[in-house]
């Protein structure tokens, strides 16, 4: 029995889109050869993510937070420092010079524990609308896919998806008929946190 390009595509959407829910955390050496253990690499933090931060041989500086409304966080020496929209290493970059005056060669460590802020909302005529909690950034179609497809009367031309930068909404615009036949690909973006796809 054969299987059709379009059946091959959501069957693989589907499976990476169940895989994207999932918090994946992932073991990196570095150069100082200490374990790291955190988020995909690329992964920026955002409100409401829970952090481990950790200080080589410093037993009273580990500390599990939460990031708050704001994106801050506030930690032992370091004070208030600006946690979203960076990845744990940077974070751990800015946590290290802030405590250099008090502890140089500090080693700091910073995990994502728990990732809550990453949300995406999928309204309109797919099957199951609504908000989805992701552990992991994922594209349009694996969105679609989490939300159970699209209906038999959804514009599958004309889906769009609204992103908010800087306080501006930006539209960014998917024609699903297109993707799914392997054109213009470049329009399943990749989602961001609290972007929202809307399927008229």
């Amino acid at each position: 029995m054969q299987v059709s390009f379009s059946t091959s595509l959501t069957r693989l959407a589907m499976v990476a889109a169940l895989v994207g829910s999932l918090l994946l955390t992932v073991s990196a050496r570095s150069e100082d050869g200490f374990e790291r253990r955190g988020a995909d690499a690329d992964y920026r933090i955002s409100a409401e993510d829970v952090l481990d931060i950790s200080v080589w041989r410093e037993e009273d500086m580990q500390r599990e937070v939460t990031v708050r409304p704001d994106g801050g966080i506030s930690f032992p020496l370091v004070g208030d420092v600006q946690a979203a929209n960076r990845t744990p290493s940077e974070l751990e970059d800015v946590i290290t010079e802030r405590l250099s005056k008090y502890i140089p060669d500090a080693v700091v460590t910073v995990s994502v524990v728990s990732v809550q802020g990453l949300r995406i909302y999928v309204n309109g005529k797919v099957r199951n609308p609504g908000q989805f909690l992701v552990g992991r950034y994922i594209d349009v179609l694996q969105a679609l896919t989490l939300a159970g497809g699209l209906t038999p009367f959804a514009n599958r031309k004309d889906i769009k998806i609204l992103r908010r930068i800087e306080g501006r909404e930006t539209v960014l615009k998917f024609n699903y008929d297109q993707v799914e036949r392997g054109k213009k690909l470049e329009q399943n973006v990749i989602l961001k946190a609290d972007d929202t796809i809307v399927v008229p």
